[in-house]
């Protein structure tokens, strides 16, 4: 077999091609891994914002927050089953809330879109992952405060703290930032149910009712006894179910991604193609002394091919490190489910990695298999007489 160091001299020996292909390569992988991080930070974002033994109560037919509708009665009826998990002070861990759309302005001029206000009790905040103010305070019940994520804030007008978000003509100062794991309610505004609901003018208005059930069993007995209940006309999802039916933006971003990806590998393809065509046209007479001195035609094609793989992961570790400034930088996407934003961070786990450094390699192995294949079809006399 032909030494390795054969190949890493021929590399320093054409530095400009080589560099060319491991930039051009680089750009590739880049694109595809950003791609990649987006849909990956948006999946986080919804996968973790549910629990195990989390139920969302909506109205029969409701697929969603936003459309869905419960009164009062059932609602306190809701709160005293069985089954239902309670807090350090024996209080139940439920939460009777109202989730409306509003069309607020993006920061910088980025036009508008819809922000989502929750309204929730005290306990909504202990069903959430991780909840934790991180800057100055949580709201105060019946004083028009809100409470959002730093992310928001940076998104949105009006919502740093200190200033003012209009809803319905009423004023809700923000009073601080809150995070949640990275959770989906990070892309949410809190405040105090009475307060939203006085504010819309729907003093009875519930949107859902978020609880937690003690045990799996207990889940189980919950969800039937909601959905079996005629009185209630309501129905129990389980959280996570609910929040992987939101998924719809990452799979776009990721059929986005790997379209993206098909069309600049194949050119990356090409451009790998090209230079060890290139390497083959230029050392013919040095192949041809190689198969004279007795090296095998399998070992000639190995050589040229590991060149190819060696000049594309280089290219794609080069790519993997440039998106690592990007990590868990803060973006957003439409919610399709919701019509709303969402806003969430990029990740690059050592699985979206990884996929780059395969896309390298596999840029690699198909661009240097037809060059290195015609390289040991070249005839040995031939090769010895070009100059």
């Amino acid at each position: 077999m032909i030494t390795l160091k054969y190949n890493i001299r021929n590399l320093r020996v054409r530095w400009v091609t080589t560099l060319m292909t491991v930039v051009g390569t680089g750009l590739v992988v880049w694109a595809t891994v950003l791609s990649f991080g987006l849909s990956d930070g948006l999946e986080h974002a919804l996968r973790i914002s549910g629990d195990d033994l989390d139920l969302i109560v909506l109205r029969k037919g409701s697929t969603e927050e936003t459309s869905s509708s419960i009164e009062q009665k059932p609602a306190r009826e809701i709160a005293t089953l069985d089954g239902i998990a309670k807090d350090d002070a024996g209080e139940p861990l439920c939460s009777s809330e109202f989730v409306t759309i509003l069309t607020k302005p993006r920061r910088n001029n980025g036009g508008t879109t819809n922000l989502i206000v929750r309204g929730l009790q005290s306990g909504g905040r202990a069903l959430r992952p991780g909840f934790k103010i991180v800057k100055g305070r949580d709201l105060q019940p019946g004083v028009n405060e809100a409470i959002t994520s730093e992310r928001m804030a940076e998104r949105f007008e009006n919502l740093r703290i200190g200033e003012q978000l209009e809803i319905n003509k009423v004023n809700f100062e923000i009073v601080g930032y809150f995070e949640a794991s990275g959770s989906a309610a990070e892309s949410e505004v809190w405040t105090d149910l009475r307060d939203v609901t006085s504010a819309r003018r729907t003093p009875d208005a519930l949107s859902a009712i978020n609880l937690r059930a003690r045990d799996l069993d207990s889940k189980n007995r919950l969800i039937a006894r909601i959905r079996d209940d005629k009185q209630f006309k309501l129905d129990a999802v389980d959280e996570k179910a609910y929040y992987e039916k939101q998924m719809t933006a990452s799979i776009a971003i990721k059929f986005v991604g790997f379209a993206i990806a098909g069309f600049l590998t194949l050119g990356a393809m090409f451009a790998a193609a090209n230079t060890m065509f290139a390497a083959v046209a230029s050392r013919a007479r040095e192949i041809g002394s190689l198969r004279a001195i007795g090296f095998s035609r399998v070992a000639v094609l190995s050589s040229f091919l590991l060149e190819s793989v060696i000049l594309c992961l280089l290219g794609g570790v080069l790519g993997c490190l440039a998106t690592l400034p990007f990590n868990g930088l803060s973006t957003g996407t439409a919610n399709w489910a919701t019509f709303s934003e969402i806003t969430f961070a990029f990740r690059f786990g050592p699985t979206v990695l990884l996929r780059g450094v395969f896309l390298a390699f596999i840029m690699g192995t198909v661009g240097g298999f037809f060059p290195a294949l015609r390289a040991v079809r070249m005839p040995i006399t031939s090769a010895l007489r070009q100059a």
